[in-house]
């Protein structure tokens, strides 16, 4: 009888400013170039287009609403990404969200169990070079935050991310993606995910 693989899902994670996407789109270009099937789902991308039927016009917006609200919006993207069947599927997203109630786990158990990720990979920075990445992006509408501010974000990451590893008995990776490094810190992942 055939067994066939199952598509091995691999969490990203970054905070604002790290060079997440960049990272992502590299380890597409080279595992396309492998002939793996890749697809990335950018885990806040599929929560806004849930949101846009609740009359969210922002995705910046989305973590401006009640947990409740997010909570809600986390499950539905979950089973949407979790059905995806490609041999790699990256969900590019955050450990946490900065809410008004505190921080917020971007991936909590009842997303966990839903997307049964393989590995998580944490991609960081410099904290000097994530500040001035996020002050030259013009692009969205980023919290303005110190670099000690950076450095609690991260460290929030690593527990939050530490979290996930130890519920779901998944292995953790932590990247550095330093200024001009791009393809080893996705080098660095794709061996990290066995591939």
């Amino acid at each position: 009888m055939l067994c066939l693989e199952e598509s091995k899902k691999v969490v990203i994670v970054g905070i604002a400013g790290v060079g997440k996407t960049t990272v992502v789109n590299k380890i597409v270009e080279i595992l396309n170039h492998r002939k793996k099937s890749v697809s990335v789902h950018s885990f806040g991308t599929v929560m806004f287009e849930e949101a846009k039927k609740l009359g969210i016009e922002n995705r910046d917006k989305l973590r401006k609403l009640s947990v409740d609200k997010q909570r809600q919006l986390q499950k539905t993207a979950a089973k949407k990404i979790a059905g995806i069947g490609d041999d790699v599927v990256i969900i590019d997203t955050h450990a946490f969200i900065a809410t008004k109630e505190g921080f917020y786990p971007g991936l909590p158990s009842h997303v966990l169990e839903e997307l049964r990720p393989a590995n998580f990979i944490s991609i960081s920075a410099r904290p000097e070079e994530i500040y001035n990445r996020r002050m030259q992006d013009e692009t969205r509408s980023r919290d303005i935050v110190s670099i000690e501010g950076i450095k609690r974000e991260l460290s929030i990451q690593d527990a939050m991310l530490s979290s996930c590893a130890v519920i779901t008995g998944s292995p953790i990776k932590s990247i550095q993606n330093s200024e001009g490094k791009v393809e080893e810190a996705a080098d660095e992942v794709i061996n990290a995910i066995g591939l």
